[in-house]
């Protein structure tokens, strides 16, 4: 079970990568970046926590903030009681890119669940409801 699940992961992460890149012009980690600082308190948290919450190491999230930084969906902030903290902030405009590709996102990952042509999906399900 563990490795079909692996295999659909895989295949699930492809379509939504391509959809979002070719929709709304993000990467995936990008997306779920603009995700997780709109559903932080004031729009921002900081480079270490969006790190862990991303499953990237340091200086990838670096990366990834200076691109969304150039593309002004996000921004750089230091933290005013300690200047060695570093925060990620989301801009009006990454709220708006984050919110439109949101359907594209939903709308992919459903289709692609749904599409499955293995009993993967259903054995899922299954699990889900039994944990309830």
């Amino acid at each position: 079970m563990w490795s079909r699940l692996i295999a659909l992961h895989a295949q699930v992460e492809g379509r939504l990568a391509a959809a979002v890149q070719r929709g709304h012009g993000l990467g995936l980690s990008e997306y779920r970046a603009l995700g997780f600082l709109a559903e932080a308190p004031d729009g921002e948290l900081r480079m270490q926590d969006l790190s862990a919450r991303l499953g990237l190491n340091q200086s990838s999230v670096t990366r990834l903030v200076g691109r969304l930084d150039a593309a002004g969906l996000a921004y750089r902030d230091l933290c005013p009681d300690d200047r060695r903290g570093v925060y990620a902030v989301i801009t009006d405009k990454g709220r708006e890119r984050h919110r439109s590709a949101g359907d594209t996102y939903r709308d992919t990952l459903t289709l692609a669940l749904d599409e499955s042509d293995d009993d993967t999906v259903a054995a899922l399900r299954r699990a889900h409801v039994r944990l309830l």
